[in-house]
């Protein structure tokens, strides 16, 4: 029998409001203030665009706005339909998955309610993380009792983990994979449960700190290193802001709720174009020319580049990406995936890039 889906909508977002309702108990530094550090921004934005892409990994040194960007970027997050009163926030449209609970349901009420950032702990436990089944009252009542972690209440947010590099490598894998595979999968005693986990995982870290082993760098979409602004009147204008910001945060957040809402309708509008946009075998070849001049293994830098191309593409309007939206997204797919040479601190060639570009 087809389940019925009844919708019920929020208000839509007033541009005399500087952020979001559930945000207005804590201000954070506006993510339309944060001064330079396009890359970063780009990237998240690409991936809050098509979470298809695979996540982020920034890398940089202390004091470069990394994590501010990360957590502010909750200010501009879209709306997304929602299974009103479900724990794992499950998607309501077909195919998407659901939990037992939902997928054993006849009806449900969809509702609209805002991305949220959702951190992990640093010293969280893999039981935390992924939620634990008791055992006992299995044993008992002959009925799943599973207890949510952090991966349920990721399920259609982002995802951020501060220090990634620190965490143990077993826990990265679990994030990894489950992200890739949209489902946590919880097995105890023979007794097993699963929920729809479908999140952007946002990843940070300072590379003084110690690096993570490059299979894990792999399988995050992109990857930006930024570093502190050489620019003496960028570095100003970055102090003067946060100066402002700390002296009365409701005054400033107030003073770029219009940028703020312009970022939020631009994501929107992205998504809108990205979701009647067909792939072009044109710009496959082109992404495909490109990983094989940087000598990349397997397809998946390929498939990255595609997208975060068109995302690219659909963030400046447009229904068509081409090979400027390759070589503007490539240093983010690649930079993590060549391989290093002795002694080299970077491996990534912009140059060459250029040079492979030029005669396509």
């Amino acid at each position: 029998m087809l389940k019925e889906i009844r919708c019920r909508r929020t208000d839509k977002f007033s541009t005399e409001h500087a952020i979001p309702a559930h945000m207005s108990k804590q201000l954070i530094f506006p993510f339309a203030a944060i001064a330079g550090q396009n890359d970063m921004k780009t990237a998240l934005l690409l991936n809050v665009i098509d979470p298809g892409i695979g996540g982020v990994l920034i890398k940089g040194e202390k004091g470069t706005a990394k994590s501010t960007a990360v957590r502010s970027l909750a200010q501009v997050l879209p709306e997304t339909d929602r299974i009103a009163g479900c724990v794992y926030r499950c998607d309501p449209r077909p195919g998407k998955g659901k939990c037992p609970s939902c997928a054993a349901s006849d009806e449900y009420v969809s509702e609209r309610s805002p991305m949220r950032v959702v951190e992990l702990p640093l010293s969280a436990t893999e039981d935390r993380i992924a939620g634990t089944l008791d055992i006992e009252h299995v044993l008992k009542t002959g009925k799943k009792k599973f207890e949510s972690g952090v991966l349920a209440q990721a399920n259609g947010n982002l995802l951020y983990v501060d220090e990634v590099n620190l965490l143990e490598d077993h826990i990265v894998d679990l994030l990894l994979d489950t992200a890739a595979m949209g489902v946590n999968y919880v097995e105890r005693e023979g007794v097993s449960f699963e929920h729809p986990s479908r999140f952007i995982l946002v990843g940070s870290m300072n590379p003084e700190e110690g690096d993570i082993r490059p299979q894990l760098l792999d399988r995050f979409g992109l990857c930006v290193e930024i570093k502190g602004e050489k620019d003496l009147s960028m570095r100003s204008e970055i102090v003067a802001r946060r100066l402002e910001f700390d002296a009365d945060p409701e005054g400033f957040t107030g003073s770029y709720g219009k940028e703020t809402q312009e970022i939020r309708e631009r994501i929107i509008r992205a998504k809108d174009i990205l979701s009647g946009a067909a792939v072009d075998r044109g710009l496959i070849d082109i992404a495909s020319r490109v990983s094989w001049y940087f000598n990349m293994e397997g397809h998946r830098a390929d498939i990255t580049m595609v997208r975060a191309a068109m995302a690219n593409a659909a963030m400046d309007n447009r229904d068509i990406a081409n090979k400027n939206d390759i070589a503007a997204v490539a240093p983010m797919v690649l930079s993590h995936r060549v391989k290093k040479r002795p002694f080299e601190e970077s491996s990534f060639d912009v140059e060459e890039l250029r040079s492979c570009l030029q005669d396509l």
